[in-house]
């Protein structure tokens, strides 16, 4: 009887982390949408970044966001993929800056088998600095930043360096228009 009672709970202890890892699906892209506007927000107030910049870092928010699935995704190929872009949208100093901040940085954790913003946890969540990008309403997802490498034969330069020093010579004035 007492064996029959260990494997029976053994059973649905197996059975609720099933249910549990099924249940843990990608956030909806209502949901990814609005977890991005406030993760791009902040960034762009503590980054001071340019209107065009905070379109992209917005895109590039949302992307990672509407492709986690899980805890193995928190940091995997598309968190990669996200620096590598924020690495090109961002000029030197402000991607210094980002990497020091771990709720930039590392925005997303997995805890009680669903995803939570560090950023929460430094800002109140219904404030907000700036006004939705322009892309807000019509970014679906799938656009990357980093541009392909090309060699320039006539000078032997290579244009992804090219762009990424202009980048780096991108205004550090303050803020752009549009307060909320």
């Amino acid at each position: 009887m007492k064996k029959t009672i260990v494997s029976t709970k053994r059973l649905m202890v197996m059975a609720m982390m099933m249910v549990m890892t099924i249940s843990a699906r990608a956030m909806s892209y209502s949901a990814a949408k609005n977890e991005a506007l406030f993760l791009s927000d902040k960034m762009a107030y503590e980054l001071n970044l340019t209107a065009s910049q905070y379109e992209d870092v917005y895109e590039i928010n949302l992307d990672y966001l509407m492709n986690l699935n899980g805890r193995a995704d928190v940091f995997g190929i598309w968190w990669d993929r996200r620096n590598a872009e924020l690495r090109y949208v961002l000029n030197a100093w402000q991607y210094d800056k980002y990497i020091t901040l771990s709720r930039f940085y590392r925005p997303v954790a997995w805890k009680a088998g669903g995803f939570t913003l560090a950023v929460y946890s430094h800002y109140n969540r219904g404030h907000f600095y700036n006004a939705y990008p322009k892309v807000y309403v019509t970014y679906k997802g799938g656009k990357h930043h980093k541009p392909a490498v090309h060699n320039d034969k006539k000078h032997g330069t290579n244009e992804r360096h090219k762009a990424m020093a202009t980048n780096n010579n991108r205004s550090m004035s303050g803020h752009f228009a549009g307060r909320r």
